[in-house]
Order: C-alpha cells, then structure tokens, then sequence
C-alpha cells in the first residue's frame, strides 16, 4: 500500500488549500485514513479522520474549519482546510489502516499502518 499526499502550500491567514492522498494497493475491505500534522515545535497531532463508511471524526481545534472527504473510485481521500490560521502551519500526513477498521483509539498515531511522505502547508499573515 502506497499514500501520496500533495496540494500543500503557503497561503495568507484567512485562505484555503485542498490536499489529496491517494492510496494504492488498496481493493476491498475496511479502511481508516487519517490527517496528522507535525507542528513546527516537534508536536504531531490528529487532525481529521475517515472510514470507508464515510464517517468522519474531527479535532477540536479544526472543527467548523476542516472538511475531510473520499473518492473511493479514485482511491483518494481530501482534507478541504478553510478559515487558514498561522497555527495551522506544519507538515500533513496521510495515515491509514487498510482492510481493518478504524483504531479504538483514532488518536493514536503509532495505530495506523501506512503513512505517506507528507505535504508542507505555511499559513502567514
């Protein structure tokens, strides 16, 4: 299984930015994906999560802001970032589970299997 996440930038406070990753290798069965994001002090942090059910659980700290989505035809998953904030600066991974479902603690990233190479947003003001 491959995750290649891009649509990463640098974007004013305020704006908006879409990454996309798409996985490979996946044919059939449960699936978790996950966003997490390194800050710039070191700290990794959840931000959105999927299942193959399209349920969808976020974290408080992007709630109302972030909207995570998939296209299971062409085996992609997208976190729409809106409302960008100076804080919401870090580098974004994609994390999955595949053909299982969801952690029981989705928080946890030690829990996925599979991570991608992970795309840089910058938010300036």
């Amino acid at each position: 299984v491959q995750l290649v996440e891009s649509g990463g930038g640098s974007v004013q406070t305020g704006g908006s930015l879409r990454l996309s990753c798409k996985f490979s290798g996946y044919t059939y069965g449960d699936y978790c994906m996950a966003w997490f994001r390194q800050l710039p002090e070191d700290k990794r942090e959840g931000v959105a999560i999927i299942d193959n059910d399209g349920q969808t659980t976020y974290a408080d700290s992007v709630k109302g802001r972030f909207t995570v989505s998939s296209d299971n035809a062409k085996g992609t998953v997208y976190l729409q970032m809106d409302n960008l904030k100076a804080e919401d600066t870090a580098m974004y991974y994609c994390l999955a589970v595949i053909t299982g479902p969801c952690p029981s603690n989705k928080w946890r990233d030690y829990e996925y299997n599979y991570w991608g190479q992970g795309t840089q947003v910058t938010v300036s003001s």
